[in-house]
């Protein structure tokens, strides 16, 4: 069963998401040159929104998961009592996480190679494994990883595997064995991929497009600023000088999310869990959290310069058994205002007429449920089961996904 979410929204002049130059991201499609948001900068944004919401979310810190190369420092402020010496706490922390074959960066020993996504349960059971072998992870070298140590230059491959091999064979048999996902909504939601360690990848229930605007993008707009010093009278001029771009655009913005694999349970031989591992209270809790962040979280960029605040103008979900379908080429033409309609209410026009021809083609592809809610009073023929607000369309979508043991 799959949720799909459609999502018309007009901002004012800003820059939400930059590229490498500091300009907004930007796209061509049509052959038309489109304002962009990155699916990345979005996926952030509802993680920051379950961050600030988390209470009203229903979340505990132990549904949650963190996106960090600092593993050693949190594990380290867990481990610190009964007088425990920082540099042992180190070491036995490094030890265990070389054990399960995640690495320290060569020139900052304090941050692993590469950012890991853990969630909260992860986290607390790599503690506890550490906090049980504490003693022999902090303890000398064994004589025959000294024994070994010859001057020959080792390729990195070797220098994993022997710090691996140094730890106790129940270290190195519980470090791998922890990393499940830990039951972490987010984790569940978006997905990981650890480099060293392929078999805990965890596959993403959710995926969200980059957003491209409805209407062209003629120009970036340039903003020229100034700031003065407020002390030297004596100079009337500017002390300092800028320019930002920006641009104001008509976003679609679409994701979809396979509530099967967010549910999850255990697969294969070995019993391998995966998703939120047949957990549906908690599931639906995440569904439920995920739409609703996915249709208030803005992102961040430059607001205090632009406070681009703005909701969305339309929400459409429909709930289907069959294969996704983004609405984006319903927009391969741009859209331009005309002086009885708005660009915005053009674009629910298009958006609505494109849906009808789609469901004409091709059939409802499953559908089980729909609903849209509109902040435009204007002709809608084919989206389906109109609300008067975003809650009572989220709350359709939801029961139509757990409705029977659909999900």
């Amino acid at each position: 069963m799959r949720i799909e979410i459609h999502v018309l929204q007009n901002f004012a002049p800003s820059n939400l998401n930059r590229d490498d130059t500091g300009s907004p991201k930007d796209a061509e499609f049509g052959g038309y040159r489109r304002a962009r948001i990155s699916s990345q900068c979005l996926k952030r944004a509802v993680r920051k929104y379950f961050d600030e919401n988390q209470q009203s979310l229903g979340f505990t810190d132990a549904d949650r998961a963190v996106r960090t190369k600092r593993l050693l420092e949190e594990a380290r402020r867990r481990l610190t009592k009964d007088g425990r010496d920082v540099a042992q706490i180190d070491k036995a922390v490094t030890a265990a996480l070389a054990a399960g074959k995640i690495a320290m960066k060569s020139d900052d020993p304090e941050l692993t190679q590469y950012l890991l996504f853990l969630g909260e349960g992860e986290i607390a059971k790599f503690v506890a494994v550490v906090d049980k072998h504490f003693d022999a992870l902090a303890g000398e070298p064994e004589k025959s990883e000294a024994a070994g140590d010859d001057k020959k230059k080792k390729t990195a491959k070797q220098v994993k595997a022997a710090a691996k091999d140094a730890a106790p064979k129940e270290v190195q048999e519980a470090v791998p064995k922890l990393l499940d996902g830990g039951k972490a909504a987010d984790l569940a939601l978006f997905g990981r991929m650890l480099a060293d360690l392929p078999d805990k990848n965890v596959d993403a229930a959710c995926q969200v497009a980059h957003c491209i605007s409805t209407n062209k993008i003629h120009s970036m707009e340039m903003d020229y600023f100034t700031a003065v010093d407020d002390i030297n009278n004596d100079n009337p001029g500017a002390d300092m000088i800028g320019t930002v771009e920006f641009n104001s655009a008509c976003f679609y913005r679409y994701a979809n999310l396979d509530v099967t694999e967010l549910i999850g349970g255990f697969r294969g031989k070995d019993k391998r869990p995966f998703g939120l591992q047949g957990d549906i209270a908690l599931t639906k809790k995440t569904v439920t959290a995920f739409l609703q962040a996915f249709i208030h979280a803005v992102p961040t960029g430059k607001q205090n310069t632009f406070a681009a605040h703005n909701p969305p103008s339309l929400v459409f979900m429909t709930v289907r058994t069959g294969g996704p379908v983004s609405l984006a080429n319903a927009f391969v033409k741009p859209i331009a205002p005309s002086e009885k309609q708005s660009l915005v209410e053009k674009s629910i026009s298009e958006m609505d007429s494109y849906y009808g021809r789609l469901v004409k083609m091709y059939g409802e592809g499953g559908r089980t449920a729909s609903a849209f809610c509109t902040l435009d009073d204007i002709s809608i023929a084919n989206l389906k089961e109109k609300k008067n607000s975003v809650d009572e369309v989220i709350a359709t979508a939801v029961a139509a996904a757990f409705s029977g043991g659909a999900a």
